[in-house]
């Protein structure tokens, strides 16, 4: 699933071309792509034609573009949705879901494709609502109002953060995924930290020291800016930025899918074992439970 460098790579791609356009125009080829769109606010279509789209926004694996009526369309990439900056008598793209025909003042006009092919991602038109974030008051759509700041945020409070992962009785990889405590990290990238800071994914997050606590989030910071700056993690092509191009963090991953290779801080096999239907990758010797 795309995690926070994916969302953030796809998110500076379109704001170039989307914030500032018109939408003239929205075509919907499958309506299981509007399953978080409530549709008591009113129809999908009808609140987006005709207006302009002022930002482009992201919290987590949320993005959204608040438009001058007001809402924000919300998107979720979901397992393998993509959002991609097409000209305008572009072919249409395989697993095409939803099509918007823009104008740009600089660019002219576009069409922004929402292409998904297992339709796990979804497209909302949502009311902002007000939060206090670091102070000050921030307009966040109310589908992504329970998520919490990821660690890139520069609101992001370290301290707050430390403290409420050491009173999790849980594994701390599962704390790692709990978006209501950390916003954005998903399984490769909890892989990936765990193993820089050499900590066993099923260790109790409230037997952590401060220091280790402290340890743990700079190696999620790391590792995330360091996937931000290569493009975002593509394994089959299916995560794509808005110009078509995949991903290659994949290339420097040191714990996650790298099963029966040699760890490349000891030379012990990585090894793969089931998790919440999944997998978690480790270094049995590195980090030991």
């Amino acid at each position: 699933m795309p995690e926070l460098p994916e969302v953030e790579v796809v998110r500076a791609g379109l704001e170039p071309a989307f914030v500032g356009a018109r939408i003239d125009s929205v075509e919907v080829f499958d309506h299981r792509s509007l399953k978080r769109h409530d549709a008591r606010r009113g129809d999908f279509v009808g609140l987006l034609q005709g207006r302009t789209v002022l930002s482009a926004e992201r919290r987590g694996k949320f993005m959204w573009f608040p438009l001058d009526s007001g809402d924000a369309l919300v998107t979720h990439l979901g397992m393998s949705g993509q959002v991609l900056l097409r000209e305008s008598a572009a072919e249409p793209d395989r697993h095409l879901r939803i099509r918007y025909a823009i104008t740009h003042p600089e660019y002219g006009e576009l069409a922004v494709c929402f292409v998904d092919q297992r339709i796990f991602g979804s497209m909302a038109v949502d009311e902002l609502v007000e939060q206090d974030v670091g102070g000050g008051q921030v307009l966040v759509p109310s589908q992504a109002a329970h998520i919490a700041l990821d660690p890139i945020d520069p609101n992001f409070d370290d301290e707050v953060f430390i403290s409420r992962l050491r009173k999790k009785s849980t594994g701390v990889k599962r704390a790692l995924l709990d978006q209501t405590l950390l916003s954005g990290v998903g399984n490769i990238y909890a892989d990936e930290s765990l193993w820089a800071a050499r900590i066993h994914g099923e260790k109790p997050a409230d037997s952590l020291s401060k220091p280790k606590a402290r340890e743990l989030l700079a190696e999620v910071r790391l590792v995330l800016t360091k996937a931000l700056a290569e493009g975002g993690t593509s394994f089959d092509e299916q995560y794509v930025n808005v110009n078509g191009e995949s991903g290659y963090f994949s290339h420097s991953l040191n714990a996650y899918g790298q099963q029966g290779t040699p760890c490349p801080r000891c030379g012990t096999p990585i090894r793969r074992v089931t998790f919440m239907n999944r997998g978690s990758h480790f270094c049995p010797r590195c980090q030991k439970k």
